[in-house]
């Protein structure tokens, strides 16, 4: 059965004289609607040179507000910036619609979304961190057992009780979290001992990553037009042109004004960044505001503190792309996801980045070193690899990582 869709009015507030930006922000705030199983009737906006401390927008067009309520009916009024405790309060006392902002949507999108124990605790956690000091301006409202967007994911009832039980509450899901963190942490130690190169995929929400990642790993995890279509972060095996095995990463999608409660919340989701020896930044290319998400995506990495890490930017949907798009930067690829030859070509240039932070090796490997050879073409760049009649040995060239214990091994066969 068809979920039936609420109604919604959007309403901004424009601070700045960059109508494109804001109405880029407007656009993206119907596509999180939409992504929530939101119908959106109508948009409100007014510029102003502050956010109204009292009602968010002025007096006039709450009362503008209030008229458009009661022609249309909706179910959900969503603003477009986090709303303070007293402004919900205020407007919540002349409006009937439930009233949500931009960060209740994006938490109510993440708990559709999560997946995993430790997704769906991330979530909880960051709803109840945003609900705490918003309990007396939403009283009323979160007391209606009805569920709709912005009240899925803890429940209700919890959220009724007094901030003593959601602050119990909050201790206890922090508590569950450092045990699956530590889950976390432990494969990924394992991992490193194992040596396997790691690469993770960023990139704005919606820019294709998920996508990608199939393309590449015939992995098969959900993939849509939709705002966060990713939540839990997945690994995969990648095997590169050359036939060295990689594990690939997809992470959750990047948002401007990502809500402060998030970013703290999946900071251990994305520290499967911080553990990568590359990162793919995934662009889309079609977007016309991709320069904004490539800066956000920027901004994000950096607090992150992984500007170190050798990066390549994948500017995808090639076929769609913008008559005004133009690269940022050299290091940089132009696909479609959906293109083989694209995804070939994507592979070659990964495998061009690595060498510039691997050790160049030109050997003569014994015949006799047959699992030593098997394991080379897996844990190596090699580049050529043919059988020597004058030295009756194995001529191989190739790129390694210095930190790989078969370095020692091949820098020892070089010397023998």
């Amino acid at each position: 059965m068809k979920q039936e869709l609420e109604r919604v009015i959007l309403v901004g507030c424009q601070l700045h004289d960059d109508d494109e930006r804001f109405e880029y922000s407007m656009d993206e705030l119907a596509s999180l609607t939409e992504t929530a199983q939101g119908e959106v009737l109508v948009r409100l906006s007014q510029k102003r040179d502050r956010i109204h401390p009292a009602t968010y927008i002025g007096k006039g067009k709450v009362e503008e507000l209030v008229a458009l309520e009661e022609e249309l009916e909706p179910d959900l009024i969503v603003f477009n910036d986090e709303l303070s405790p007293s402004q919900i309060r205020n407007l919540s006392s002349q409006l009937e619609a439930r009233i949500i902002d931009r960060t209740q949507l994006i938490l109510d999108i993440f708990a559709q979304r999560a997946q995993t124990k430790e997704g769906k605790l991330q979530v909880e956690l960051a709803q109840l961190n945003y609900l705490l000091p918003r309990l007396v301006g939403q009283g009323t409202a979160l007391s209606r057992l009805g569920g709709g967007i912005g009240t899925r994911g803890p429940g209700e009832t919890k959220l009724e009780s007094d901030r003593r039980h959601i602050r119990r509450k909050i201790d206890e899901i922090k508590r569950q979290l450092k045990t699956v963190v530590s889950h976390r942490e432990r494969y990924r130690e394992r991992r490193k001992r194992n040596h396997v190169y790691q690469i993770a995929i960023v990139g704005y929400t919606n820019a294709g990553k998920s996508t990608l990642f199939n393309r590449l790993t015939e992995a098969g995890i959900y993939e849509e037009n939709q705002l966060f279509a990713t939540l839990d972060p997945t690994t995969r095996q990648y095997t590169m042109p050359s036939g060295l095995t990689a594990l690939l990463t997809d992470t959750v999608g990047f948002i401007q004004d990502l809500p402060t409660t998030l970013v703290a919340a999946f900071r251990s989701t994305l520290e499967e960044v911080t553990e990568a020896d590359f990162i793919l930044h995934v662009v889309d290319s079609g977007n016309p505001d991709y320069h904004n998400h490539e800066q956000t995506v920027h901004k994000l990495l950096a607090e992150l503190d992984v500007e170190d890490i050798p990066m390549l930017t994948v500017y995808n949907k090639r076929d769609v792309k913008h008559e005004l798009f133009v690269p940022t930067t050299p290091a940089s690829v132009l696909i479609s996801a959906f293109n083989k030859e694209d995804l070939a070509l994507l592979g070659t240039k990964i495998q061009d980045e690595m060498k510039k932070e691997m050790e160049y090796f030109h050997l003569f490997i014994p015949s006799d070193e047959g699992k030593l050879l098997a394991e080379l073409k897996t844990v190596a760049l090699v580049d050529s690899l043919k059988f020597n009649e004058e030295k009756e040995k194995y001529e191989c060239r190739g790129y390694i990582a210095k930190e790989h214990p078969i370095y020692k091994q091949l820098r020892m066969i070089e010397e023998s």
